[in-house]
């Protein structure tokens, strides 16, 4: 390979890198916790609730709890977990919050540990951030942001099989 070709391959592949690390530095963290790739989907209208997934870790030497999110988009967020029983999928409220074991992660994914953005006031729309509030019971309150990912790739939630409007 010439000496030209080769200094334009080298310029793609750092151009490329430069492009990639802004995508995959999507964390918040405080001296306790770090809070991973907050993302929600997008709704079709009318749809009154939305979803938060987040990959939470807790680096002190003791528990603490998940305990509420607030965000100026829905009228109420609340905590739950999605589980297999009997072969039904079935969905709670967690109302005493989710413990993440001191030096742990506890993953917010679907079929799993979600939040539910309930009475949306608009549509959540894709590429658009949605400003979150997390409180802990053991570590500081976080403000972060959900990214509104597309349904298609790698979050997408295929036929969950669930009814989520009586939320």
């Amino acid at each position: 390979m010439n000496p030209l070709k080769k200094l334009a391959a080298s310029a793609l592949i750092a151009c490329s890198t430069l492009i990639a690390v802004p995508a995959l530095a999507h964390d918040y963290s405080n001296d306790t916790v770090t809070i991973d790739h907050p993302w929600s989907r997008p709704t079709p209208p009318g749809v009154p609730v939305g979803v938060g997934y987040m990959a939470i870790t807790n680096h002190s030497d003791k528990d603490i709890t998940f305990i509420s999110a607030t965000t100026p988009r829905a009228n109420n967020v609340s905590i739950h977990e999605s589980a297999m029983k009997d072969g039904t999928m079935t969905m709670r409220p967690l109302k005493d919050g989710l413990t993440i074991p001191a030096g742990d992660t506890v993953e917010l994914k679907p079929h799993s540990y979600h939040l539910m953005l309930e009475e949306l006031e608009a549509p959540l729309k894709e590429g658009e951030s949605i400003p979150l509030t997390v409180t802990f019971e053991g570590a500081e309150a976080m403000e972060i942001e959900l990214e509104v990912a597309p349904l298609d790739g790698e979050m997408k939630m295929e036929g969950d099989g669930m009814d989520h409007s009586g939320h």
